[in-house]
């Protein structure tokens, strides 16, 4: 396995991987189609960066970091597909989103999830996000905010 930064011949199993966690235990709401539809303009054009997890040429996992206005970064649109998942990609795609978000001198990264999905919740902890108060969202699936500071 190996993580690539995004490139256009990833658009879409961006959108593919993304859309299968997202109507496996939610909706698909408007703020998921605009990232979803255009990661370029609503995602990388913005200051942000997404990561594709791949093995043997085949797109497996994706995060992304979304910039915010605070020099910080929203961690976005993470999912490994089922075939991938125990295999050690999403902490893989985490540690990468880390590592940028340093390299770029980011003050903290935020993320946005749900309950529900306890392995996410795990992982996001294990690798030193902690729970914050909640915030505005464009999320009606959004139940959990954390973030960590770097």
């Amino acid at each position: 396995m190996e993580i690539l930064d995004y490139q256009p011949r990833h658009a879409q199993a961006w959108k593919t991987l993304n859309e299968a966690w997202i109507t496996r235990h939610f909706a698909i709401e408007d703020a998921d189609r605009q990232v979803l539809d255009d990661p370029v303009g609503k995602v990388l054009a913005k200051g942000g960066h997404i990561f594709i997890g791949e093995q043997d040429g085949v797109a497996i996992g994706c995060c992304g970091l979304k910039a915010m206005d605070d020099g910080g970064f929203e961690v976005i649109k993470m999912t490994v597909s089922e075939a991938a998942r125990g295999t050690g990609l999403g902490r893989q795609l985490m540690q990468a989103c880390i590592d940028r978000a340093r390299e770029v001198g980011a003050p903290r990264l935020y993320l946005e999830t749900n309950s529900a999905l306890g392995p996410a919740l795990s992982l996001y902890r294990t690798m030193g996000f902690t729970d914050i108060p909640a915030r505005g969202t464009d999320y009606a699936r959004c139940d959990v905010w954390m973030e960590m500071p770097l």
